[in-house]
């Protein structure tokens, strides 16, 4: 048989095998909730791409004031341009917040809280992922620490008092199954702004533990108030996250796109934590695939994720009480 002819009946065959087989399994679960969100206010950092941009655009679609906190606001304008034409809606703002300075997280919390009247889901979404070389911020932290978890972290604690005003709300904390992927080992206090060593992978798995054993403590410590927080996996994503990796696990590059979810098929965990109506009153727990998942021991320990809240307000100097 022809080479030509072969290679044909070849790529048939896997393009049905992908469409019917591996492309669905890829994909993962789907937000199936048609909640409409008329009346609420949603902030999404790190919107302006991604997993955040879809997650914004499917929130839009629903009816629900957006803000979108991007460190690039004419990127974020840009998106914005896009969200609005497809879906219609008109009340989607762009604000400045660039997680790897306490001095904006302050400053984006103040507008929010001065012009805001309310505040029905926080979606901390934003990241980095693998910086090749140990990079601080202007504070001292490590760029992974500082972006992935104490930016938030000082972020969701400025705007709690919002949050709790507007109960119920939910707080989604994006985190990656990098927690246990990339890093074995119990969260490193001793190493959490790269103090002793940098290592790209380990330093986005701690990152990412943190985000888990976050969500954890603030749930423990909103218990009543009508605020919940959930962490979740969003699977593996070809987005700009990954564009510090080699090219042949970058998102873009067109082989590894095909073993890849889409940025719309990685933002469904997102949406379904910020509206499903089943999850009403869940809190603390982790999710993958729209469902609820069971994280790494690492990330179940409470006494750890007692001890991260304590260093991590120490750290952006935040007062220890919700």
């Amino acid at each position: 048989m022809h080479f030509v002819v072969k290679l044909g009946i070849f790529v048939a065959c896997y393009a049905v095998f992908h469409a019917y087989i591996l492309g669905p399994y890829i994909a993962g679960g789907v937000c199936t909730s048609q909640a409409r969100l008329d009346g609420k206010t949603v902030i999404i950092t790190g919107s302006n791409t991604g997993i955040g941009k879809e997650t914004a655009l499917n929130l839009a679609k629903r009816g629900a004031r957006v803000i979108m906190a991007c460190r690039n606001l004419q990127k974020a304008e840009t998106a914005l341009q896009e969200i609005v034409q497809k879906s219609g809606n008109e009340n989607v703002v762009a604000k400045h917040l660039d997680l790897a300075s306490l001095k904006s997280v302050r400053e984006f919390s103040e507008d929010v809280n001065s012009n805001e009247l309310r505040l029905d889901a926080l979606i901390n979404n934003a990241g980095v992922m693998c910086l090749s070389t140990l990079t601080r911020t202007e504070d001292g932290f490590e760029m992974h620490m500082a972006v992935n978890h104490l930016g938030h972290f000082l972020l969701t604690n400025l705007l709690l008092d919002l949050l709790k005003r507007s109960a119920s709300s939910r707080i989604v904390v994006v985190s990656s199954m990098g927690h246990w992927m990339f890093t074995k080992t119990a969260f490193n206090f001793k190493n959490m702004n790269g103090e002793i060593a940098y290592e790209k992978f380990d330093a986005y798995g701690q990152s990412k533990l943190a985000n888990i054993l976050f969500a954890r403590e603030l749930a423990r410590r909103l218990e009543g108030s009508g605020v919940t927080a959930n962490s979740l996996h969003p699977g593996v994503v070809a987005s700009e996250l990954s564009r510090h990796l080699p090219m042949v696990m970058q998102g873009n590059n067109v082989v590894a796109s095909w073993f890849l979810k889409t940025s719309e098929q990685g933002a469904q965990t997102s949406i379904h934590l910020a509206v499903s109506e089943e999850l009403e009153g869940v809190t603390g727990l982790y999710f993958a695939d729209c469902k609820e998942r069971t994280p790494a021991e690492t990330a179940q320990d409470d006494q750890a994720a007692k001890k991260l809240w304590e260093v991590s307000a120490k750290l952006v100097g935040l007062d220890t009480s919700v």
